[in-house]
């Protein structure tokens, strides 16, 4: 079966379509305005900020990669919803999500997952038959 003329480009503008969608819809954080978008947002501004000082911790770190891969407890939604409305500052956030990840009441992580939930392609090219 010989490959569309426009094979590559078609595959470009899905990647472009794909990324397009994350950035406009928050990706896999979900809504901009959910605790997960906003925890993230707010911790990833602050490790920015604070980057090659000694604030700049594994935990925090370790904290962020967590919010983005895998989805909020709903105690910890719950918990960062009141804190957010409360006009916590970014630094106390920090320490909050830290306190939480440690207590392992941050995200739902399930053992068995071995692979990124990122989109991929697994495929592009015609495969010789």
């Amino acid at each position: 079966m010989p490959r569309h003329e426009n094979h590559h480009g078609l595959v470009r503008q899905g990647i472009e379509l794909i990324a397009t969608e994350e950035k406009t819809l928050g990706g896999q954080l979900g809504r901009p305005s959910g605790a997960r978008f906003r925890t993230y947002e707010r911790l990833k501004r602050y490790a920015d900020d604070v980057k090659d000082t000694l604030f700049d911790t594994q935990h925090l770190r370790r904290a962020i990669e967590d919010i983005y891969h895998y989805p909020l407890r709903q105690a910890a939604i719950d918990i960062l919803n009141r804190q957010l409305r409360s006009g916590i500052s970014d630094a106390h956030l920090v320490q909050r999500v830290i306190e939480l990840r440690e207590e392992g009441r941050l995200c739902i992580i399930h053992d068995d997952e071995g692979e990124s939930q990122e989109p991929r392609i697994i495929c592009s090219l015609d495969s010789p038959v």
